[in-house]
């Protein structure tokens, strides 16, 4: 068989991947772009390739044998963004895992090793393919060579053979570095002659073949000026004909042989794909239904068919066994119970059914253990049973323990503390549309083991939280807040769906006009969601200008667009078209799908044991993040309503909680004084950074004063400013500089905070929430820069989650003991949302700031601002 190699230029294509994909993060918020970008590539490749030898190539350092040449080759360029850097070990990780070399060089770059193995490839009469997003690597092209250039994305590529190289460029592969002698590199720095372009270049190359005999010939060259400046910079063009030129005789220590691709195994790859959240990728890999069998010790257990007293014991561990993922209202399927006289399964119809049953899971003295309390809380109260009397919760214990966790199955909780001895319920169930209860022999072994596991690792989770001093944390706060979670969901908030229908149809009348205009502006009627008949309009007709092509023509994405929205009145129309569309189809046709038939209300699960800060989150729908930039998402909120007539929304929400407890934490003097003063936090920034009185602040003085702030407290980088504010990292950089000088005390935090998170590992919230954080001490500078950044901000972010779980605990407690109806039904990221009647409206004016400027006391104010009114968007 003929050998088939595969050559690609791995610094080159990671750029490009981190440039053409949005920041993107996993759950532990290492961003994951870059690698995300390379995996899918490296996936194509494989697919499409086929290759029999493959390698991916990196340079090694700044510095190469060229700078001796030319101290200030590749000068112009700008430091890597952390953002990126960070995410190199994970590409080197995933090539080892895939069993594709790797390899790199002092002194000599990615292009001299590509070019290097592609000569020996070539002499050896292999097909060599060359993979890169840079035009230097065109010189390589042989009979047996062709290479592929990354477009703007990293997907669509340009392929150079020596016909298509002529064809497009009237030269021979060999040409290439006299061309680049000629009209220079801006990327590389490398000078060329001023004034010489690729065409002048072409033409003179075309005409003298190397830049030797243009020189040999020069009294040949037409025009006076042309003449000049090729006579005045002769040394300087072959010194950049030298610095272009890839060197194919690098010492490497590799050849041929050693670059062999065998394949790779699944099973190698799937722990990273995890880690890093590629989860569209590990459903290529993980087949429905197929999972691995495990090997399970006998279980003596009993199935009860009539509940009776002896079962029926204080200490017991007790499973509400639900299979589907979304609870509401789904099926129990039965009860696992475990306590000193043995496990028993109770099947779903005995239980419910049981009066002495639901008395003992509603009885608070009576002392039991579970796994997911606000899960079985929620499924049993829509059955009409309450559970309480819960003292140890394993998801809760574990996800304290270890925040990082992200399968939160049952089996893989349990083997934290070595218990195996379960099978996971996607073995049980099965997985995707092959998932079924299982018949009962099977489900009633599977629900009793759980509960003997949960029995038996109990101990060691609260002696191990004892020992971590995160013990009150679990029974003070996370315990008692999944009962108020789950008291919120099944209380649900009212959607008003005739409203839904109305905002429908203006947004479609919205749509309809826009696409008129659209139409007018085009000159013709075409389908604005095809992206292909878009682009004919837009790049064809129009002219606008081309910034990206894909496999069917022009690229028309978002942020194509933002690029063109200067260049005719037709593109702010699409982008505007486009945001209504989504809103339409997301969160008014979304929303109407998930609002339930029996209650009119829509019932969203919050997520307590996902974020590594603590943060809640919320799914199915994600109420978190309707959209409130534009007026016609801020309206979507009209649809959410009091549940009963002369009843209002009452929102409360904390005033830049993050920067509060910042300046608590740092007792920096200026922040402190900002707060405790009332003053504009983000005014006295600008007035401190600028150096200037609060009369001049300027409306973008604090605008950039505001997002260093927000910035500050989450670590961000001079490249993710510069991103933010639309200036250059250096001015970026300049600016946090002068905000540290600024603001002493919060430097001083950042600086202690990273020393005490590499002595201890982890860092920790007011309330004593850890975050792990292992690469802190990692040698690889990438990857401890990132885990400085996450024990800056943790402790910020974690803290302000803390207070407001806090606060709804109380406002819980408080709305009982105060006797109101009043009812807490959404938690949005800093914000409280209730229902109450009108008449106790002055009551809840004093008690709900009260409750959250106390839930925990700062050395600076927390500030609660309020407001109420018939709907959620009133209430602003």
């Amino acid at each position: 068989m003929k050998k088939k190699v595969v050559l690609i230029d791995g610094n080159s294509i990671a750029y490009r991947a981190f440039f053409a994909l949005p920041l993107l993060n996993n759950d532990k918020g290492i961003h994951t772009n870059a690698v995300y970008g390379f995996t899918m590539m490296l996936m194509r490749i494989l697919e499409e390739e086929k290759p029999t030898h493959m390698l991916v190539a990196f340079d090694a350092g700044k510095t190469t044998f060229r700078h001796k040449t030319f101290g200030e080759y590749k000068g112009g360029r700008q430091k890597t963004p952390p953002e990126l850097s960070e995410q190199f070990p994970f590409i080197r990780e995933l090539l080892d895992n895939l069993q594709i070399s790797r390899y790199e060089l002092e002194n000599y770059e990615a292009d001299d090793i590509i070019g290097t193995l592609a000569k020996e490839a070539d002499v050896d009469g292999a097909e060599v393919r060359v993979i890169s997003g840079d035009r230097d690597l065109i010189q390589l092209v042989s009979e047996h060579t062709s290479v592929l250039i990354t477009r703007k994305g990293i997907t669509e590529v340009d392929e150079y053979t020596p016909e298509t190289l002529f064809e497009k460029l009237s030269l021979q592969p060999d040409q290439i570095i006299d061309m680049k002698g000629l009209m220079g590199d801006p990327s590389d720095n490398i000078p060329g002659v001023p004034g010489v372009g690729e065409k002048t270049a072409i033409k003179l190359l075309k005409e003298f073949g190397t830049i030797e005999k243009l020189y040999e010939n020069l009294g040949s060259v037409s025009g006076k000026k042309l003449k000049e400046k090729l006579e005045e910079h002769e040394q300087q063009a072959l010194m950049s004909k030298e610095l272009a030129t890839i060197y194919r005789e690098a010492p490497i220590t590799l050849h041929l042989q050693d670059i062999e691709y065998k394949g790779y195994e699944q099973e190698a790859v799937i722990p990273l794909f995890k880690q890093l959240g590629f989860n569209s990728l590990l459903d290529k890999f993980q087949l429905p239904g197929e999972v691995a069998e495990t090997v399970l010790d006998e279980l003596s257990f009993t199935v009860v068919e009539e509940v009776n007293e002896n079962i029926l014991r204080s200490g017991s561990s007790i499973i509400v066994e639900v299979q589907e993922e979304n609870y509401h209202g789904a099926e129990v399927q039965g009860f696992g119970i475990t306590n000193e006289t043995g496990s028993y399964f109770i099947p779903a119809e005995a239980g419910l059914n049981s009066e002495r049953f639901r008395e003992w899971l509603a009885d608070d003295s009576v002392k039991k253990s579970t796994f997911d309390v606000k899960r079985a809380i929620v499924a049993l109260k829509w059955k009409g049973l309450e559970l309480r009397g819960i003292d140890f919760d394993l998801l809760l214990a574990a996800y304290l323990l270890d925040p990082s966790e992200t399968d939160k199955d049952f089996r893989a909780v349990a083997k934290m503390k070595d218990a195996h001895a379960v099978k996971s319920d996607e073995e049980v169930y099965g997985k995707g549309a092959k998932r079924a209860v299982p018949n009962q022999e099977v489900l009633s072994e599977h629900v009793a083991r759980k509960s003997r596991v949960l029995y038996e690792v109990k101990e060691s989770f609260v002696l191990e939280l004892k020992k971590n001093e995160q013990y009150g944390l679990f029974t003070n706060l996370e315990l008692p807040l999944s009962r108020v979670l789950g008291e919120m969901e099944y209380m649900g908030v009212k959607v008003d769906t005739n409203r839904l229908l109305r905002m429908g149809e203006d947004l479609s009348v919205q749509l309809q006009a826009i696409e008129k205009d659209i139409h007018e502006l085009a000159g013709s009627e075409f389908n604005i969601n095809s992206p292909k008949q878009l682009g004919v309009i837009l790049f064809d007709k129009l002219n606008l200008p081309v910034f990206k092509k894909t496999k069917t023509g022009y690229s028309t994405s978002a942020d194509v667009l933002e690029k063109l929205i200067d260049h005719h009145e037709i593109v702010p129309k699409i982008l505007h078209y486009r945001q209504l569309g989504k809103l339409y189809s997301t969160y008014i046709e979304g929303l109407l799908k998930v609002v339930h038939s029996d209650s009119s209300k829509i019932h969203t699960r919050f997520q307590q044991a996902l974020t590594q800060t603590g943060r809640l989150s919320s799914t199915e729908p994600n109420l978190q993040n309707i959209p409130i930039r534009l007026e016609e998402g801020r309206k979507i909120r009209e649809a959410f309503i009091p549940s009963q007539e002369g009843w209002v929304i009452f929102a409360a929400d904390y005033s830049q909680i993050e920067l509060r407890v910042l300046a608590h934490i740092a007792k920096d003097k200026g922040l402190m004084d900002a707060f405790l003063q009332d003053m504009d936090v983000h005014t006295k920034t600008a007035m401190d950074v600028f150096g200037v009185n609060q009369d001049e602040v300027t409306s973008n003085m604090r605008r950039q004063a505001k997002a260093v702030n927000f910035g500050i407290v989450y670590g961000i980088s001079d490249y993710g400013l510069s991103q933010n504010l639309g200036i250059t990292r250096k001015a970026a950089a300049d600016f946090i500089e002068t905000y540290f000088r600024s603001f002493p005390g919060v430097k001083e935090y950042m600086d202690s905070i990273v020393q005490e998170a590499k002595q201890a590992g982890y860092v920790t919230t007011l309330l004593n929430r850890r975050r792990y954080i292992p690469e802190i001490t990692s040698r690889n500078f990438n990857l401890r820069s990132f885990a400085e950044r996450t024990a800056m901000n943790t402790p910020i972010q974690g803290s302000a989650a803390d207070i407001i779980k806090q606060a709804m605990i109380v406002m819980f407690e408080r709305l009982q003991e105060e006797k109101l109806t009043a009812r807490l039904l959404l938690q949005v990221h800093d914000e409280l949302i209730f229902e109450a009647p009108k008449e106790e409206i002055e009551k809840l004016e004093k008690l709900v700031p009260e409750v959250m400027e106390h839930a925990v006391e700062l050395s600076v104010p927390l500030k609660v601002d309020y407001s109420y009114g018939p709907t959620w968007y009133d209430a602003k």
